[in-house]
């Protein structure tokens, strides 16, 4: 199993680790990959040589996350609250049909790449976000770079791409160029000895490591479909429960009453709603979770301002029956005749919306006194934000180690693979083969077992899938197990049982695809178990 053609990851959340050649790297998973392409680099033609050296460059750059979604859906908002900058452009323009990678530098800035490799520093607007309209020629640039001195882009580098089924052929074109998708465009070049990447290997070392998918309540049976489509350009590494989340944005727009179970609660129903997505786009993405984008962009972003804790304070001391009523839409809300100023009303709007303005209010009534800082607060906690952050940081951050290892791999097969010498495809399988067979190393082949069953290469029954899923992508061991919260005699026991079965189960019933994965399987249970009998320190 030395072909790594998917991309997870299990267990990650290790000490970044410093080669003296290769700078800051996620962990020793990835040192050990790196180590590996050291080693190859005397022993392949020149141009594999350059793609390892581009697998190096990446595995000590931090997360390549990408946002990706249909069209309208609220990704460049969603960035925005994330990085906790209002930087993103949400309106249609020139830079939303471009894909824009937000990464950490010492000094804020924003580049235009072009096609030829060009670059062009930009400024960014008045406003602290980068121009809608670029000033140049659109189908001649690549990409945008912007660089910010923030704290969130110094373990990760959100990628913002262009919405899904609205891309134009030049967008799509240069989407797939950048992550990866564009695959045997061009003949290889013939020249012996080049050290130069072709088309074919560059892209093999290229695209995003992570997803983060943004659904909204209008989620269509195709958005597996969709995913699927967003994660071929990422350099063919498929989305999987340990790679990948979504996010249910715009969870205030949801009718409690169109929600069975809801009991008339907008955040109960969006939960709900979450969960049903959750059952279509598994096993492509880990969870689905509810987000209000807008809340959150504009509570964490800065654009909550006292001026607007104040308005809202006016609003909280109308009456109950006239405040309900201006609430019922943004038209009635904006006209109404009431002592805060219609446009002061309208900012509130573009801010909040409806939800936000009504829970601020509320919070205002239940604490008349509350600062301007604990109103915001209070809005950040409605928004949801939290807890995707809590969920990228365990999906995507802390398991950054085996997530960036896993796709290297899949680079260095990939890259021998199109190198065309049979000698060299051989080389690189049987040093992938060695590394593989450290105990240390049995992660990754967990990782490729997961990818495999959840991509369907591997046909499990459901019952075994769900229960490989579950192991390979879950970081605490009870949920691993499948018994969260239970002693650790318990979990021992367990795990030895189904370490037994797994066993069994790839020597007696299995077809040789599936014994494969049983045997990494039952070794992972294994692992386990000998982690909880030992006594903890």
């Amino acid at each position: 199993m030395a072909r790594f053609t998917g991309l997870s990851v299990r267990r990650g959340g290790l000490g970044a680790v410093t080669s003296p050649e290769q700078g800051r790297l996620a962990g020793p998973l990835s040192m050990s990959v790196a180590n590996l392409c050291h080693r190859l680099q005397s022993q392949v033609s020149a141009r594999t040589a350059a793609g390892f050296a581009e697998v190096l460059r990446r595995l000590g750059a931090p997360l390549q996350v990408a946002v990706a979604g249909r069209i309208k859906s609220g990704k460049s908002t969603l960035v925005n609250a994330l990085i906790g900058r209002r930087v993103a452009p949400t309106d249609i323009g020139e830079c939303t049909r471009l894909v824009t990678r937000f990464q950490y530098g010492t000094v804020d800035r924003v580049e235009i790449v072009f096609t030829d490799g060009r670059k062009q520093v930009l400024p960014f607007a008045a406003d602290g976000m980068i121009p809608a309209e670029l000033g140049v020629d659109i189908e001649k640039v690549s990409h945008i770079e912007a660089y910010l001195t923030n704290a969130v882009l110094q373990g990760m580098t959100v990628i913002d791409t262009p919405g899904l089924g609205s891309l134009d052929a030049a967008s799509v074109s240069r989407t797939e160029q950048l992550l990866g998708a564009a695959k045997h465009r061009k003949e290889e070049d013939d020249e012996e000895g080049s050290d130069e990447l072709d088309d074919t290997s560059r892209n093999a070392v290229a695209g995003a490591e992570a997803v983060l998918y943004v659904v909204t309540q209008g989620v269509r049976a195709d958005d597996q479909q969709a995913l699927a489509a967003f994660t071929a350009a990422t350099a063919s590494r498929e989305a999987g429960p340990v790679n990948a989340i979504a996010v249910l944005n715009k969870a205030d727009t949801i009718a409690p009453e169109s929600v069975e179970g809801a009991g008339g609660d907008v955040w109960k129903a969006a939960t709900l709603l979450a969960e049903k997505q959750a059952s279509t786009l598994k096993p492509r993405v880990a969870d689905v979770l509810p987000v209000i984008g807008l809340i959150a962009e504009s509570a964490e972003s800065g654009g909550f301002t006292s001026a607007d804790a104040e308005a809202l304070r006016q609003l909280a001391g109308l009456d109950d029956d006239v405040l309900q009523t201006m609430l019922l839409s943004a038209d009635i809300f904006t006209s109404w005749e009431c002592d805060v100023p219609a446009g002061t009303r309208l900012r509130l709007l573009e801010k909040l919306d409806l939800f936000g303005i009504s829970h601020a209010v509320e919070a205002i009534r239940k604490e008349p006194e509350i600062t301007a800082g604990a109103l915001r607060r209070s809005l950040l906690d409605a928004s949801g934000l939290e807890a995707v952050r809590q969920r990228l940081s365990i999906v995507f951050a802390a398991r950054a180690d085996g997530i960036k290892a896993a796709a290297a791999l899949a680079s260095v097969t990939a890259l021998a693979h199109a190198s065309g010498d049979p000698g060299e495809r051989q080389r690189v399988h049987d040093a992938i083969e060695v590394l593989l067979a450290k105990p240390e190393a049995h992660q990754l082949r967990l990782l490729e077992a997961l990818t495999l069953v959840a991509s369907g290469a591997v046909d499990m029954p459901e019952d075994l899938s769900e229960e490989v899923l579950r192991v390979g992508s879950n970081a605490d061991i009870g949920a691993q197990l499948g018994k969260p919260g239970a002693p650790r005699p318990e979990l021992a026991a367990h795990a030895l049982e189904r370490a037994g079965w797994w066993r069994s189960f790839a020597s007696f019933g299995a077809t040789p695809a599936q014994s494969r994965v049983a045997h990494v399987v039952h070794r992972a249970y294994f692992l386990i178990w000998q982690q909880v009998r030992e006594p903890q320190g």
